[in-house]
């Protein structure tokens, strides 16, 4: 490998939100435990990120960024060569991070008091955001066959109120791991065209994809949707990057658009984060041996965790496509989620993802971060297998 993964980086006392609060959130002390919660990931950015950083620092000055034009040529270039996607330039819309995406997703497509489907268990954050924005989360349990969530439409439907203006979908799912099939893709499309439904699809994880799977973009698959659609794409996850705080909203259609940007000027402006722009730039401009590289680090992560906690009786990791998110059931220990996961933190000192933040469905489950050094994932095991040894 060109990249060296495997490179010992102290992050705490960094500001790191992953490694510096662990232990006023879960008891992990940054000295004894390992952080395997917070998705970022422990891994150096590839060299022509660095290079944009020092040469801004070189230049010394950082006043508010302007022109975006190379910004979005490097988006649109990457999702032609990775995605097969075409984009132009007029359908982006940036943002502060797809969080604030989100947000503005929200409040330009519904109005306070509305419905918003998410299909749980989810990524936390989108609870969050719905509730400060004064709207009603609807959850549609995710179910499971075959040891993978499958999204369940049908039951979704018999709940409708007409309430719901908004589904939010995560595309590859956050934290199961799932990457969605073309026919998935298009019953939801055909589902939100039933029922009036603005949808919104995250797809921030859409490049951690292992080989024997692919990612389809929804904008790209099923253009029909283009006038109730809009597209949610960063480098953040890709190339952890995460404290850029940009991502971008990509609407095909005019009147969604239109209603974006108005909402969009209104609430975060036109001038975003110099530093961030600029790595983000460079990294879709340069970073594709970085991320082969990457994934196949991944893999074999995953792997070797994989087969640590099959070891385990009563614990399941259930199997992913992508991300980097390792999501364990401990529904067949019969322990209580008091229990497994003191043993987890306490015991193992490992800082985790508790399930039960995820929504409905989650409650059983502990979400692992496996994008970290590999002599930390075989500790991680050992510790695991350590504190469930009763259950060997």
């Amino acid at each position: 490998m060109s990249f060296n993964f495997d490179e010992v980086i102290n992050r705490v006392g960094t500001n790191s939100s992953k490694w510096d609060t662990m232990e006023a959130k879960y008891g992990v002390s940054p000295k004894t435990g390992i952080s395997m919660w917070v998705a970022d990931m422990d891994f150096r950015a590839l060299p022509a990120v660095q290079d944009a950083l020092a040469k801004a620092l070189n230049h010394g000055v950082h006043g508010y960024f302007g022109n975006d034009s190379e910004y979005r040529a490097a988006l649109i270039a990457w999702v032609k060569r990775r995605h097969q996607w075409n984009v132009q330039a007029d359908w982006i819309i940036n943002a502060h991070g797809l969080g604030n995406a989100i947000s503005l997703c929200i409040r330009s497509f519904s109005e306070p008091g509305d419905g918003v489907i998410v299909f749980s268990p989810v990524y936390h954050a989108f609870f969050r955001i719905i509730k400060a924005t004064d709207r009603q989360i609807v959850e549609s349990e995710l179910v499971q066959r075959n040891g993978a969530y499958y999204m369940d439409l049908d039951a979704l439907a018999a709940g409708l109120t007409g309430n719901e203006k908004i589904v939010i979908l995560c595309s590859p799912h956050n934290p199961g791991g799932r990457v969605w099939s073309l026919d998935e893709l298009y019953q939801l499309a055909n589902f939100c065209e039933q029922h009036d439904l603005t949808l919104i699809s995250d797809e921030v994880h859409n490049d951690l994809v292992y080989k024997g799977t692919k990612h389809h973009v929804l904008a790209k698959v099923v253009p029909s949707i283009r006038h109730r659609l809009v597209t949610l794409i960063a480098t953040t996850k890709t190339f952890n990057l995460a404290g850029c705080m940009i991502g971008s909203m990509v609407a095909s259609d005019d009147t969604m658009r239109s209603r974006l940007a108005r909402v969009t000027d209104a609430s975060a402006g036109k001038s975003f984060n110099r530093i961030g722009m600029l790595m983000c730039t460079a990294a879709w401009q340069h970073g594709d041996v970085w991320l082969d590289e990457l994934m196949t680090y991944l893999n074999e992560n995953k792997k070797i965790f994989d087969r640590g906690i099959a070891k385990i009786p009563g614990l399941n990791s259930m199997s992913i496509d992508a991300t980097y998110l390792c999501w364990v059931d401990f529904t067949k220990t019969g322990m209580d989620h008091s229990e497994f996961t003191r043993r987890v933190e306490q015991d193992a000192q490992i800082a985790v993802n508790h399930g039960s933040s995820f929504g409905l469905g989650g409650e059983n489950f502990l979400r692992f971060n496996i994008a970290c050094r590999r002599d930390l994932v075989v500790e991680a095991v050992k510790r695991l297998q350590s504190s469930f040894a009763d259950l060997q």
